[in-house]
């Protein structure tokens, strides 16, 4: 293989002599381990409102524009566990179970109004019982002004008798009856008749495609006790899971079910305090998990999961630790020194098994139950990490943006947010590209390069970031099969954050701009401690040894269907590719974004209901990979 060697002179802003260590190399290979980058890993908890009263303001929805927020979880967690959308009300289990208004109708309308482009994640209820009214909460401000103490976990809703003396047990514990009702599976479905049915209200369905199954079931004896004291049993919750996924596929079938949402470490290997058997076999819960959905769907024939979707809430406050933290997912070589469920793996004890590379490991579960083509994807819907130092969060952030965008991992919601997270966001979904290509580090511990190229292939993005938390160090970057012509390149770059918020919007942040110069053919980039470092490369001539991959059989039909004014609209894929499906008027407003997603190769069909648009000409426009394809259709009043 030919690598071409490019020099750069850099010049940083405010930049100061410093003393480098030994070099580090990077490769870069832009005809090798192409695959599309999921724009849900640009995603976060959290951010809207429910409350219609308390409307986000324009400048706050400018905000989460400008940050390049493309996923939103906005079920609340545990607070979406007993959520009955027909009264709009949920019951807290962290703050003494009491029963508050939410409206997710409101939340979903407005983020579709508002943020075109960005989807959205809700939840279905699986324990059975959902809010029934506020009539019988705690009086928590008559108590303490509604402040946090260690006793918000106590049952006090439905008459409850508080213990003073704190803790998660009351003095008696409340009613639950006189606050929640039943809650089967035909109703936590009747969600999607109110949202796309034919009387319901007319929300779009691509953008509120994923779903997540409830929310960490093997903690529910801890969390949601007023109702289960005893754990159910990891089968029992399978069979309330397949009603309710065979429920909602029926009723949308295009729907991304996310299960089985585990709450930490412990959890992805054990329900509860048990080890799980299945004909005198061990297995881990996410090892069960997998090999049930995989059981029932052969069965059945139904597709029961489409992203396999963990928590995560390691308890370190290193921040040598943190900066490593990015390593739990697919790192093998890691040797994670919080790891205790895996010490379960087999049923046992051991404490040779240091290792987690936990979503290495579900790839592998998956692939032996399901099969090869089993198209299940991965997600982390909720993380939290420790620590206070901006730069330390910015770097951990960085490097697990990086690790999914390198792996294909398809969202990523971060549920705790800290100073340095809105920078990084801002950064990576502002300037990577759309597809990630291969990169490697001679020191892969303390310096990663995460590289993307456009579909056209003449634009690249390398982010280089040094998780040294003292070492200056100094980087050669070999770039293979892309040439860049002599000249200036702009560089953009992350580091010495202070401890207050610095990003405001995509003009005003703490983003330092400089240029490189391109010379003579060799490529050198200084990195300071903790920092994060874009190069923006282009390329003006053809890439070198490399072919554009061939789509195949890549075809697209609209055909409307006049007496119902539906068009029925299909497309053919040869291979995974990120799909954009649109319709515009004659003058270019959209009318409605149809989908946005990464897809597996297949047959797809889906109906759009073309009733509300007037008499005229319109534009469906399908982006696939490289591919774009239009169709005209003529709608008649």
């Amino acid at each position: 293989m030919r690598y071409i060697f490019f020099l750069i002179i850099v010049f940083f802003a405010g930049s100061e002599y410093f003393v480098y260590s030994q070099t580090v190399t990077i490769q870069v290979d832009v005809s090798a381990g192409r695959k599309p980058i999921s724009p849900f890993i640009f995603g976060k908890n959290n951010c809207l409102s429910d409350d219609p009263s308390k409307p986000l303001s324009s400048v706050e929805w400018q905000f989460l524009r400008d940050a390049g927020v493309k996923m939103l979880r906005e079920n609340g967690g545990n607070n979406a566990t007993k959520y009955n959308w027909r009264l709009k009300l949920a019951s807290h289990p962290d703050w003494y179970n009491n029963v508050y208004p939410h409206d997710w109708d409101f939340a979903a309308k407005s983020m579709q109004d508002n943020l075109s482009g960005t989807f959205g994640i809700w939840a279905f209820q699986l324990i059975g019982k959902v809010a029934s009214n506020t009539s019988n909460n705690f009086n928590d401000y008559k108590y303490n002004q509604s402040k946090w103490w260690s006793g918000v976990n106590q049952n006090l809703a439905g008459g409850g008798v508080i213990n003073s003396g704190g803790g998660s047990k009351a003095a008696t514990d409340g009613n639950p009856n006189l606050y929640l009702k039943d809650w089967p599976a035909d109703s936590t479905v009747g969600i999607l008749d109110k949202w796309f049915g034919n009387n319901g209200l007319g929300l779009q369905k691509t953008p509120l495609t994923y779903w997540s199954m409830d929310n960490e079931p093997e903690i529910w004896s801890g969390t949601h006790d007023d109702i289960m004291a005893n754990q159910l049993s990891a089968e029992a919750f399978m069979q309330s899971y397949f009603s309710v996924a065979k429920k909602a596929r029926a009723k949308f079938p295009e729907i991304k079910l996310m299960g089985p949402v585990p709450a930490n470490e412990w959890q992805w290997y054990k329900w509860g305090t048990n080890t799980l058997s299945i004909n005198g076999t061990n297995y881990s819960w996410l090892e069960f998990f997998i090999k049930r959905i995989a059981d029932e769907q052969k069965a059945n024939g139904i597709r029961l999961l489409d992203v396999l979707d963990i928590h995560f809430y390691p308890s370190t406050n290193a921040s040598a630790d943190i900066v490593q933290l990015h390593r739990v997912f697919f790192d093998k070589t890691y040797v994670f020194p919080e790891a205790t469920g895996v010490k379960t793996l087999n049923g046992g004890w051991d404490n040779s098994i240091n290792k987690e590379y936990i979503f290495e490991r579900c790839r592998e579960w998956l692939t032996k139950y399901l099969g090869t083509d089993h198209g299940v994807t991965l997600s982390v819907s909720e993380i939290g990490i420790g620590g206070s130092n901006p730069n330390v969060t910015a770097v951990w952030y960085a490097s697990t943006l990086g690790t999914f965008a390198n792996e294909g991992v398809e969202i990523f919601t971060p549920w705790s947010w800290k100073i340095g997270m809105w920078e990084t966001l801002h950064l990576f979904s502002r300037y990577s590209k759309s597809i990630h290509v291969q990169s490697t580090s001679s020191s892969e511990d303390f310096i990663s390069a995460y590289s993307s190229v456009n579909t056209n292939l003449d634009s690249l993005t390398v982010v280089l970031v040094n998780r040294s938390l003292d070492q200056n160090k100094s980087t050669t970057i070999n770039i293979s099969n892309f040439t860049v012509p002599d000249g200036s390149y702009q560089t953009i770059m992350l580091s010495n954050l202070p401890g207050n918020e610095t990003f405001q919007s995509h003009a005003v942040n703490a983003l330092k701009t400089g240029n490189i110069q391109v010379t003579m053919g060799v490529l050198s980039v200084p990195l300071a401690p903790l920092s994060i470092t874009a190069l923006l490369l282009t390329s003006t001539l053809q890439p070198t040894k490399i072919k554009e991959p061939i789509e195949g059989n890549f075809s697209f039909e609209v055909v409307l269907n006049p007496y119902s004014n539906i068009a029925n609209i299909s497309y053919q894929l040869e291979r995974v590719l990120p799909v954009k499906l649109e319709v515009f008027d004659l003058q270019g407003k959209l009318i409605q974004l149809l989908k946005q997603e990464i897809q597996q190769p297949g047959k797809y069909s889906l109906q759009f209901n073309q009733v509300n648009m007037t008499t005229g000409t319109y534009i469906y426009r399908l982006k696939a990979g490289s591919h774009e394809v239009v169709k005209k259709t003529i709608v008649l009043k």
